[in-house]
């Protein structure tokens, strides 16, 4: 027997959390094809997505997807998310809440971490003196 994902139980913990404390859940999502959202709000390719009660109707959170009804400029659109595509949830007031890794083609996954790295004998490049940036959309708190 397969064991089952973590993430939707802490997508629910979270937003029972926040329910609970008064905060907005914010989920963020990676989009893809099994994605359906808004396209016009995605932007490189990603989009945060308020799951309030206030701000959804009919919000179901099950282990294979979210799924839920919400106004985007007026407009009431449905809106569903692979629990794959999901690559965070947070409390928008505090910015507490969890990350998750997203992969999307397993097999492009696979191969780019099993190619072969260049050797570290080559003389770094200009560009390898640049911090690298960091992902703005989410932050931990401790």
């Amino acid at each position: 027997m397969s064991e089952q994902s973590a993430k939707p139980y802490l997508i629910r913990a979270i937003c029972e959390w926040c329910a609970d404390n008064g905060l907005t859940p914010y989920l963020a999502v990676k989009v893809n094809a099994e994605t359906r959202v808004p396209t016009s709000y995605v932007k490189n390719g990603e989009i945060v997505l308020n799951i309030s009660p206030g701000a959804t109707r009919r919000l179901t959170i099950d282990n294979a997807r979210v799924q839920f009804t919400a106004r985007f400029n007026g407009v009431s659109q449905e809106v569903s998310v692979p629990t794959a595509a999901i690559s965070g949830i947070f409390a928008k007031e505090t910015g507490y809440g969890f990350a998750f890794a997203v992969t999307t083609d397993p097999v492009a996954s696979l191969e780019a971490a099993t190619a072969p790295t260049e050797s570290s004998t080559t003389s770094p490049s200009p560009s390898d003196d640049k911090p690298r940036s960091r992902p703005k959309h989410l932050q931990v708190v401790k």
